[in-house]
This record gives structure tokens, sequence and C-alpha cells, in this order.
């Protein structure tokens, strides 16, 4: 299967191409909850996670929610 090249949270990484952000998530076991996912410095919503397809070069930040008080 061929592979593509991203940065995410600024860590080159290789992932199988036309990838989505759903599969990425699995890929690097980052849980679904609590994350806001950014391509290319804009927040995707959560609703278009499986149909945002990433692709060579991209840089994706996902970022966890803590709460606290």
């Amino acid at each position: 299967m061929a592979e593509v090249q991203i940065f995410l949270n600024g860590e080159p990484r290789s992932i199988p191409a036309e990838a989505d952000l759903d599969r990425l998530l699995d890929i690097f076991s980052l849980p679904r909850q609590r994350v806001a996912v950014e391509l290319n410095h804009t927040v995707v919503r959560r609703a278009d996670w499986a149909a945002t397809t990433v692709r060579e070069g991209d840089k994706l930040e996902v970022v966890h929610f803590v709460g606290g008080g």
C-alpha cells in the first residue's frame, strides 16, 4: 500500500495514502472524545472527519481538551 508523509503535531509521520481523519486517529490510537483536529490551520468539524482525506505534506494538529478547576 502506498504511503504519504504528513506532519502530526509537528512530527513527520507516514500514513497510508488516502486515509481520512477517522482512520488517522485509529492509526495513532488517538481518542475521539474531547479532541479537536486542525488540518492545515483550519479546524475540521467532527462530522466531517470521515469525509476529509489526508494528503501528502498536510499539517495536522490534534489537541486534547483537559478539564480542570
